[in-house]
C-alpha cells in the first residue's frame, strides 16, 4: 500500500555526505523541487533556517508563519510542506541519528528540548542578534560541507551541536511542555514512545498504564500535569495525526484508512474523526488536497 512519500538522506547527496547534508535553502529548493514540492516525510533529522522572505510552513497539520529568524527542527517521521515567497533565503542541514551519535554517543539528541517530546514545538524564533550568530554558523557549515578537508565530518558535527545549543537557549520555555529533567519527564517520554510504536493496535489507556507498570489514575495525573491533556487524548491525538496523513493519499478509501488504523467499524472511525476535528474524513480530504 502506498503511503506519504518518505525521503531518504542519500537522495540529497552526491559524492559527499556520510550521513549529513548541508545546503543553501534557495539551492535546495531548486535542486530538489520534484521531491519536496508536495507534502512528505523524512527518515532523518531535518533543520531549516529562514533568513529572508516570508511564507507558511506546515508541520503535521500545524501551520507556522515564516519570516527572518524562523528556525524549524523536524524529527524523523514528521510530515511537512511549505509555501514560500520568491525572495526566500536561508539554510538547510540534515543528518541521520547515527551521524550524530557515532561522534558523540554520550549526548543523546533528545537532551535538546525540541527533540525530547512530540508535544514540544518544532519552531524557534531567533532575535536579530541570535539570528546573526546562527546564520554565521550555518554559513561555516555550508563551506565545510563543500570542502574536502581532514576531519570534515567531525567539524560539521561540532557546528551542528553549536546550532542546537543556540536553539536550546532561544527556545521559549512555554513551548517546552516536557522536560527531560522534570519529575515526570521520563514517564511521559516512555509513554510517548509506546504510543508511537503501538497506537495502531493498542488504544486503551489502561493498556499503556499496565505496560508502564503504573496505575491509570497515576498516568492520567502525570499527563494532565505535564501536557494538560489526558492519556486518552494523547492516544487519540496520535491516531488522528496518522488518519490525516493517510487521508492525503487520494486512492485510499476511508474504509481502508479506518482498517489501517485498527477500526473495523468504518462509521465509528468517521464519528471519532468528526468529534475531534469538526469535519468528516471526506470533508477534511476535500478541503486539504488540491
Amino acid at each position: 500500500m502506498d503511503n506519504i512519500p518518505v525521503l531518504h538522506l542519500d537522495q540529497f547527496l552526491l559524492s559527499q555526505g556520510n550521513g549529513v547534508y548541508v545546503n543553501d535553502l534557495k539551492r535546495h529548493l531548486l535542486d530538489h523541487h520534484n521531491m519536496i514540492s508536495l507534502p512528505h516525510k523524512h527518515d532523518f533529522h531535518f533543520n531549516v533556517l529562514f533568513t529572508e522572505g516570508t511564507g507558511i510552513h506546515e508541520i503535521d497539520f500545524n501551520s507556522y508563519t515564516v519570516g527572518p529568524g524562523s528556525f524549524f527542527v523536524l524529527s524523523p517521521g514528521q510530515m511537512h510542506h511549505w509555501k514560500l515567497s520568491d525572495d526566500i533565503k536561508g539554510y538547510v542541514f540534515s543528518h541521520s541519528k547515527e551521524f550524530y551519535l557515532l561522534r558523540d554517543n554520550r549526548f543523546e539528541l533528545d537532551r535538546f528540548p525540541f527533540f525530547y517530546s512530540n508535544q514540544n514545538t518544532p519552531e524557534i524564533i531567533l532575535t536579530a542578534k541570535k539570528l546573526a550568530s546562527v546564520e554565521q554558523i550555518c554559513q561555516t557549515m555550508l563551506e565545510e560541507f563543500h570542502e574536502e578537508k581532514e576531519h570534515q565530518s567531525l567539524r560539521i558535527h561540532a557546528l551542528i551541536t553549536l546550532v542546537y545549543v543556540a536553539l536550546t537557549r532561544a527556545y521559549n520555555p512555554s513551548n517546552n511542555k516536557v522536560e527531560r529533567i522534570s519529575r515526570y519527564g521520563s514517564t511521559i517520554k516512555t509513554f510517548e514512545q509506546l504510543v508511537e510504536t503501538q497506537f495502531l493496535y493498542r488504544k486503551s489507556p489502561a493498556a499503556y498504564a499496565e505496560l508502564l507498570n503504573v496505575s491509570l489514575k497515576h498516568l492520567n495525573r502525570v499527563c494532565n500535569k505535564v501536557l494538560g491533556i489526558s492519556v486518552s487524548q494523547v492516544i487519540t491525538g496520535r491516531v488522528l495525526l496518522e488518519a490525516k496523513r493517510l487521508l492525503m493519499i487520494k486512492d485510499m478509501s476511508i474504509a481502508e484508512i479506518a482498517n489501517e488504523l485498527g477500526y473495523s467499524d468504518y462509521s465509528y472511525f468517521s464519528r471519532l474523526f468528526k468529534k475531534h476535528t469538526g469535519q468528516t474524513p471526506q470533508e477534511f480530504r476535500k478541503g486539504y488536497i488540491m
